[in-house]
């Protein structure tokens, strides 16, 4: 009886032409042709069609077993892309033919890190997702190291994660000056700022060009309307440059291109104000001896009113009884002349009258 291993030789030696370039294993035909051999005697045409007929039998289903088990590769060349505060996580497609590669995110903080196990948190924008980015922003909330990785899925196939070299802090971000509109509204100065989100805040330098040595700063926390930074004079330009601030990570950008612009219509706009400023003395010299006068008599009536008697006091003739003497002749009489209070020629008048 042969020994195994030559039993094993001639198997390799006969199925090699015959499987060269397809999935049956010869190892596997070895084990199978040493137990045959062992078990009995048989020639070397019989030996060869029985290994032949058990590999076509077995490889297929064996290679089906370790397709469907085996794992897909881990995503690749994770990156971060962060500007203006928004955060992007990017990879590399892992790919399989005729297969749809879903990809999941997960997140680890310095909180998860240190006091949690080391657990991680699934970002729910970016779980099953077909993309090979995911928008990461909402997640990294606070200015500490977070790391985050990638796992690909193909129905119930999954790759080991891909995780991100190194750690990730938001304070790293880059900043980019504010898009600007310097308007000129007459002798007005105005600028317009790029809304770029509520974590931004802009400082903005502006100066009567020539005097770059008196420069004046605004900072701006609201960019949704029009920010009125001066007046300007007519004749010379104004310039304007700015830039953006964060406060949660205490970081600028650097400045944008300076603009600068002329008043518009200067001299119309000068010799308007002073027309204005011409007519307002004119109605003041005008109103002015009006206001006295009036003044005065306020003044007057105030401190020092006129005493009038009233008419129930008034006396238009005097009463019969204060004519003592009279007659048609030509007699001297003597006037006697009494002189009565105030209330008693009130008294008989008011008899008379009665």
């Amino acid at each position: 009886m042969p020994s195994s291993s030559a039993v094993a030789q001639t198997c390799q030696e006969m199925l090699a032409p015959d499987y060269a370039g397809t999935p049956c294993n010869c190892a596997l035909a070895n084990n199978l042709c040493t137990s045959l051999t062992l078990a009995t005697s048989v020639n070397k045409m019989l030996l060869k069609l029985i290994c032949f007929f058990l590999c076509a039998l077995i490889a297929p289903n064996v290679t089906g077993i370790v397709g469907e088990d085996a794992l897909l590769p881990a995503p690749q060349n994770i990156s971060i892309l962060s500007t203006n505060m928004k955060h992007f996580l990017s990879w590399s497609p892992v790919i399989v033919q005729g297969e749809t590669v879903r990809y999941s995110v997960e997140f680890q903080g310095e909180y998860e890190r240190d006091y949690a196990n080391e657990s991680w948190i699934p970002i729910c924008e970016c779980s099953l997702i077909t993309a090979t980015v995911c928008n990461i922003t909402e997640d990294i909330s606070a200015t500490v190291a977070y790391n985050l990785r990638v796992r690909a899925d193909v129905g119930t196939r999954r790759s080991e994660w891909g995780t991100l070299k190194g750690f990730f802090n938001r304070i790293t971000t880059s900043l980019t000056p504010p898009l600007m509109k310097v308007i000129a509204d007459g002798c007005h100065l105005l600028v317009e700022l790029e809304d770029m989100g509520p974590a931004f805040q802009f400082c903005v330098l502006y100066w009567k060009k020539g005097q770059e040595s008196r420069m004046q700063q605004k900072v701006v926390k609201d960019a949704s309307s029009v920010v009125h930074l001066d007046t300007m004079e007519a004749g010379p330009d104004y310039c304007v440059k700015a830039q953006t601030y964060v406060e949660a990570i205490n970081r600028s950008s650097s400045f944008s291109q300076t603009q600068c612009v002329g008043a518009q219509g200067g001299t119309s706009m000068w010799l308007v104000t002073a027309l204005i400023v011409s007519a307002g003395f004119a109605m003041a010299a005008l109103t002015l001896p009006f206001l006295t006068w009036k003044t005065s008599k306020i003044l007057q009536y105030s401190c020092c009113p006129a005493a009038v008697l009233p008419d129930t006091l008034k006396v238009s003739e005097p009463p019969p009884q204060l004519i003592l003497c009279g007659s048609e002749e030509t007699e001297q009489c003597d006037l006697k002349v009494h002189v009565m209070p105030s209330e008693e020629v009130l008294r008989l008048w008011i008899q008379e009258t009665l």
